[in-house]
């Protein structure tokens, strides 16, 4: 399965663009890619038209909508919760219905499949802006990895990380050219990086576009290339980048930190840096969502009696009162004590919970063996378990 790729992206659009912008740029995408316009294509452009529209459909229906696309901006794809996935055919669009927004994007009234109804792809013999717009690169992302205490997850913390990635040449400024009159237009593809063929038949004209076979693509001729970074505009640079990690993340969690990824040719879009949280493990507290498990000891003289024991926390120590007569195996819950929701998302702040095990000793002196031999006849320690005891004993017989 093919990787997604960055919404942003998908529109031809950088972080930050407007709801106007984005608005624009999805019905471009809409007019040149959605399936009616290629009913007489070949069965790879049909699939092809279906699958860009689909993923068009997709990053419009994120974007647009302001609560999801500020978790996508933050968090990438691993803050969407399976809000993405988004499928334009299949009647459940995560918009009210995805004709309606056509319909506001174009105007009149829409439906697929050609029933009655405005057709906005109508009347055009080719995609427009095919051959007229320069290529726009997009910079490869950068993964890297970022290992946290729990400590660290639970306040949130700021890291640094070194990497290594392509950036603009200081030389020629990204232009692969110092003089920006060497950078000419291509003569062939006249700047589109494409060369159109158009092709009468039954049906109509077609056109179609492939890659220049002068420029290779890029839209241009260098005649005298940058001696620094040999034409390609790019240069490959170690920096450190200091990354905020909000509280609460996850063992497995990707953050994406945008436009700090690699540099594209032609001062392009900047590729993303993806950043995988790695939780090492803790010495007393086992983690299970927003929520702490730990095991305290108590003595034999502890539980019977009752006491006051201090139990750690992640922001510091707290005396807890242990009831007289506690049983090994109980457990007491401290509220609040656990993790955050990243962001707030989610349910809130986690607990701790506490598994008190009643330590017995092996060995006993002989005036201790004698006191605790004249407590053996007592009523007091023949076993006589309350309804409270059974139903604890009842739930430790269901770990075995």
């Amino acid at each position: 399965m093919a990787e997604k790729r960055d919404y942003y992206e998908v529109l031809g659009l950088q972080k930050g663009a407007s709801d106007e912008e984005i608005k624009s740029a999805y019905k471009k995408m809409a007019l040149k890619w959605h399936p009616d316009r290629w009913v007489s294509g070949t069965d790879e452009e049909k699939k092809t038209a279906e699958e860009k529209f689909k993923e068009a459909s997709e990053a419009y229906s994120v974007l647009s909508d302001p609560k999801k696309k500020a978790q996508y901006d933050r968090f990438g794809f691993s803050g969407m919760d399976g809000q993405g996935g988004f499928d334009p055919f299949s009647g459940g669009t995560g918009f009210s219905n995805l004709n309606d927004i056509l319909s506001e994007l174009f105007g009149g009234s829409f439906s697929f499949g050609g029933g009655g109804g405005f057709n906005p792809f109508g009347g055009f013999g080719r995609s427009q802006g095919s051959s007229n717009a320069q290529r726009v690169y997009r910079g490869r992302d950068i993964r890297t990895r970022v290992r946290l205490t729990l400590e660290e997850i639970a306040r949130g913390v700021e890291k640094e990380v070194t990497i290594e990635r392509n950036e603009p040449c200081p030389e020629c400024g990204g232009r692969g050219t110092k003089n920006p009159s060497d950078a000419q237009t291509c003569p062939v593809c006249h700047g589109s990086g494409q060369e159109q063929r158009v092709a009468n038949s039954f049906f109509g004209q077609t056109v179609t576009y492939t890659t220049c076979s002068r420029c290779g693509g890029e839209g241009r001729i260098l005649k005298n290339p940058c001696r620094n970074c040999g034409g390609t505009g790019l240069i490959r640079r170690k920096v450190t980048i200091k990354v905020h990690i909000p509280a609460g993340v996850e063992d497995g969690m990707q953050l994406t930190v945008r436009g700090e990824g690699h540099a594209a040719k032609n001062n392009g879009i900047n590729g993303d840096l993806l950043v995988l949280i790695e939780a090492q493990p803790h010495g007393q507290f086992r983690r299970e969502g927003n929520n702490l498990f730990m095991t305290k000891i108590l003595s034999v003289t502890d539980a019977i009696l009752g006491a006051e024991v201090v139990i750690p926390t992640l922001d510091g120590s707290m005396r807890v009162k242990v009831d007289p007569g506690t049983q090994s195996g109980t457990v007491i819950r401290l509220r609040g004590k656990g993790l955050p929701s990243v962001s707030g998302y989610g349910s809130g702040t986690g607990d701790l919970y506490v598994k008190y095990l009643v330590w017995i000793p092996k060995k006993l002196s002989r005036s201790e063996k004698e006191t605790i031999e004249a407590m053996r006849s007592s009523s007091s320690f023949t076993p006589d378990p309350s309804r409270e005891d059974k139903a604890l004993f009842d739930k430790m017989k269901e770990n075995f």
